[in-house]
């Protein structure tokens, strides 16, 4: 019995290491990946995000007439699933192991996940725009097997109990991923043999499942853990964080089949309780702001400009559903803009968070690297690893570019949507570049000795 008990602990240790980072420096946790598992989908998101920007200056002049053509249908894919999604697997990837203390399944399975996530979120916008249908299918059957990878990779971590509400809204958010997963397929089979009726309400469903029950779920879940760090903040016990992280799932869990079914008291009802959640989310950030103990900084003014782009969404998303019976036309539009602005709400928290934790995955790395002092001789600071001044640009870059997509499609005004598109071009640049150059030009230059 004995010999039988060092064989499973040696072989839960071999498994162990399959999925964790064994060249790890002293003090990190054991179950954190090796960097270039989180930074490979964070710098792929944006590559996606200078996509997704050419692709709203291709789509500005159509999105005036039809905010529902393809061409818009590929831009919005390009943001959701090459920007968002990617950037949000990335987190995930890092996040997961580390608030679990249990590793990945296995780094092996995260290459390949990434590598076929990838090539599914640029082949289907790509197949759509260019109406290639053998592409969109394509894509539609590599981002399948990259979310089966993906869940099964993941679900070790979140398999342990006793984590509180950030791991419980992992589930959930899981769970919302391959949710949304299955209306695209929906979509991707629909469009060669046209046996659904995949009118407006539908398409908008679709787009509360994948905005709320996956990526918003993930930061809200995520946030709680985040926050308290980045604030340095110690928030007196409260229900915030539960309440947000169970009335969203629930609430998207009845909104959508209500918005698909046309049963308006089921959908309002699930509006309500989605409501719910989003405002006990933002409740707990108001009062990690009150209890901080960190000045405010630029973190702090992405973070507050993100939870503006969620309450400019529903006020423009209120405002569609009376308008729709009226003027069609523009309740399309305000309807399109809304999901733009809830698509900032997004963007500009993972723009704002990559900022904290890429400087901190790089620091890590740089210390595996034996480097431990900046170019000024000082100890190393995660401060030190990017530009302040860029980090300010990049925030004036992004927020203007949410608010004139957001313009442009609420008014149908092409020029206002191309310019959004070109300034998601020079965010996905300045962004990149800004994260990167400090950390290669140390790793080039400096000795591997400490």
């Amino acid at each position: 019995m004995g010999v039988d008990r060092a064989a499973s602990s040696t072989a839960a240790t071999a498994e162990d290491r399959a999925g964790s980072w064994q060249d790890r420096p002293a003090g990190l946790p054991a179950a954190v990946p090796p960097p270039v598992v989180p930074l490979s989908f964070l710098v792929a998101a944006s590559v996606g995000l200078i996509g997704c920007g050419a692709a709203w200056i291709w789509a500005a002049r159509t999105a005036a007439v039809d905010p529902t053509a393809d061409p818009v249908v590929a831009a919005v894919h390009l943001g959701v699933l090459a920007t968002l999604s990617t950037g949000v697997l990335g987190a995930l990837h890092q996040f997961t192991p580390v608030v679990t203390q249990r590793p990945l399944r296995s780094l092996a399975l995260a290459r390949v996940s990434l590598m076929s996530w990838l090539a599914a979120a640029w082949l289907l916008p790509l197949g759509v725009a260019t109406e290639h249908e053998g592409v969109v299918e394509a894509g539609g059957g590599l981002a399948a097997c990259a979310i089966a990878i993906i869940v099964t990779n993941l679900s070790k971590p979140l398999a342990v109990r006793g984590k509180g509400p950030p791991v419980t809204g992992l589930r959930f958010a899981l769970a919302g991923f391959v949710a949304t997963a299955c209306f695209g397929l929906l979509y991707v089979a629909d469009r060669r043999g046209n046996w659904f009726d995949l009118t407006g309400h539908v398409v908008t469903a679709h787009a509360m499942v994948g905005l709320f029950a996956w990526l918003g779920l993930t930061y809200v879940s995520v946030a709680e853990k985040l926050w308290p760090m980045f604030f340095l903040a110690h928030v007196p016990k409260r229900a915030y964080g539960r309440i947000a992280v169970w009335a969203v799932p629930i609430g998207v869990a009845l909104l959508a089949p209500g918005m698909l079914t046309g049963a308006r008291a089921l959908g309002a009802v699930g509006a309500v309780v989605v409501a719910g959640g989003v405002g006990a989310h933002l409740a707990s950030l108001l009062a990690h702001v009150r209890y901080r103990r960190r000045r405010a900084d630029l973190h702090l003014l992405f973070v507050t400009t993100s939870a503006l782009c969620l309450v400019v969404g529903a006020g423009l998303g209120i405002s569609a559903v009376f308008v729709l019976p009226h003027q069609h036309h523009l309740g399309v539009a305000l309807t399109a803009a809304g999901i733009a602005a809830w698509g900032g709400w997004l963007l500009e928290t993972l723009v704002g968070h990559a900022h904290k934790v890429v400087p901190f995955i790089g620091w890590s790395a740089i210390r595996a690297r034996g480097i431990v002092r900046s170019s000024s001789g000082r100890p190393l600071l995660f401060a030190d690893l990017y530009d302040h001044t860029w980090a300010a640009i990049t925030y004036g870059l992004v927020t203007t570019a949410v608010l004139m997509l957001c313009i442009g499609l609420a008014t149908s005004l092409p020029i206002a949507t191309a310019f959004g598109g070109g300034l998601f071009v020079a965010t996905g640049f300045v962004v990149a570049t800004n994260l990167s150059v400090a950390p290669i030009r140390m790793l080039v230059s400096s000795p591997r000795s400490g």
